[in-house]
């Protein structure tokens, strides 16, 4: 079998998780977080529909993270972003972020809107 190092370009992969934040870049990012071409910026969780409606034209999917588990977005979300234009796919948060990798160093245009991934008690 060849093994071939993956190259992400200028994109930034997730390197990893933990609660309450994303290793993106070497560095720890406070969770709720968007990544974005070329960015890596907070955000504001389902409430800040704006941050996501900006990626309209500039992406092609948009991966939300729901945290630890799986779960619905709020309906009035969902239907502002597809109203939209904007591919939307939901899972996990550390599904996401895999998935998002894969698609990433396919050159894809794609971001990821993570919440946090609580610790267990």
């Amino acid at each position: 079998m060849r093994l071939s190092e993956i190259d992400f370009g200028a994109a930034q992969p997730v390197e990893g998780y933990g609660p309450d934040f994303f290793r993106i870049g070497g560095a720890a990012h406070a969770a709720p977080l968007l990544i974005v071409p070329g960015q890596v910026r907070p955000w504001g969780g389902y409430e800040d529909a704006e941050a996501l409606l900006e990626l309209v034209g500039q992406v092609d999917v948009l991966f939300v993270g729901t945290g630890g588990a799986i779960a619905h977005l709020p309906s009035g979300l969902r239907a502002r972003l597809e109203e939209a234009g904007l591919g939307v796919e939901i899972m996990d948060s550390p599904a996401a972020c895999r998935t998002y990798n894969v698609l990433l160093s396919e050159q894809r245009r794609v971001a990821l809107a993570l919440l946090p991934v609580q610790p267990e008690a």
